[in-house]
């Protein structure tokens, strides 16, 4: 069976609702025209991102909506009705509870509606992070799973997302040109860079697909996919974002780990590919998964003491020793 899938990358306008909804809208109706059944846009594109980590908590708050009863939702909704399609994107989800969460809403064509929390959220101290993956049903003849941006660097995530049988992963980030405090992983853009890249493109082309953007996916997406017996949408942020800059490199990768449709170019961008899901039963992570041993992998839900928080991870100087 042959899916035809795309993913989107894209400059949020930050705390711009309206203004990004009609991005998305733009581009879902370009992919409409090209006969995509399956689009995912980045993580927070619908509220903005890097910008929330200075907010106080009654502003993010303002930015925040129920999922899937608020306006954000419905409008994803809709949207899928009329063209026939599903589609992601990321908002700040306001719970019952008052919880704020960083969730992805992936809104189904018969107008249901699936949302993932993300695991691992360290943009502020005044989100929570979510307590369970999320894999479903789809009407494509496939199963989908979400994990948002850091969610996917954790290999067990990875993991148990394609032991609950997702043949498809939609992966939106918000990522590249991060000043990383592992000195060999991305490493911070300068801003001039971006705002210069009409008179000195390259440079930018440069940066975004070298170590600090594409080069840093590459030593490790590709291996997600590869293992897990998974296609991956990864979809980012591009351009300047607060202070920092996102790389790109929209891309989908097939079941072996093979990139088979990528961005080229650092600018908002939508990329098509056409999903063969005759790979997935005989491909090599899946051949992998089913010679597993799980009686020897106690080890992997067993604390080991240096275990930090998504934000002490993320953010803390301190390491792994002194936590001890």
């Amino acid at each position: 069976m042959i899916l035809r899938a795309a993913t989107v990358q894209f400059q949020h306008a930050p705390g711009d609702k309206a203004a990004n909804l009609v991005t998305v809208q733009r581009f879902v109706a370009s992919a409409a025209e090209q006969g995509v059944q399956l689009i995912t846009f980045p993580e927070m594109c619908l509220t903005g991102y890097w910008h929330v980590r200075s907010l106080d908590r009654d502003t993010i708050d303002g930015l925040a909506e129920e999922v899937p009863d608020g306006p954000s939702t419905a409008a994803l909704v809709q949207l899928a009705a009329k063209y026939q399609m599903i589609i992601g994107a990321g908002l700040i989800e306001r719970a019952s509870g008052g919880q704020l969460y960083n969730t992805y809403a992936v809104a189904m064509p018969d107008g249901s509606v699936h949302a993932h929390r993300k695991l691992h959220c360290f943009i502020s101290a005044h989100m929570s992070s979510g307590d369970r993956y999320t894999v479903f049903d789809s009407p494509l003849g496939c199963k989908l799973g979400v994990l948002i941006c850091w969610d996917n660097n954790l290999v067990e995530n990875a993991r148990a997302t394609a032991l609950l049988g997702a043949d498809i992963l939609l992966a939106p980030h918000q990522t590249g040109g991060t000043a990383s405090r592992s000195p060999h992983a991305m490493g911070r853009i300068d801003p001039q860079v971006w705002l210069e890249r009409e008179n000195d493109p390259q440079r930018l082309a440069d940066e975004v697909n070298g170590p600090k953007g594409r080069e840093w996916l590459l030593r490790w997406l590709p291996a997600r996919a590869h293992d897990n017996g998974m296609f991956i949408l990864f979809s980012n942020g591009i351009g300047l974002d607060d202070d920092e800059v996102r790389t790109g490199n929209a891309m989908i990768l097939d079941c072996y780990g093979r990139i088979v449709a990528e961005v080229d170019q650092p600018k908002d961008s939508l990329v098509i590919a056409d999903l063969d899901l005759s790979l997935l039963d005989k491909c090599t992570g899946r051949r992998w998964i089913r010679g597993r041993r799980p009686e020897l992998y106690g080890i992997l839900t067993e604390k080991q003491g240096g275990e930090l928080s998504p934000r002490e991870a993320r953010f803390s100087e301190a390491s792994t020793e002194e936590k001890r």
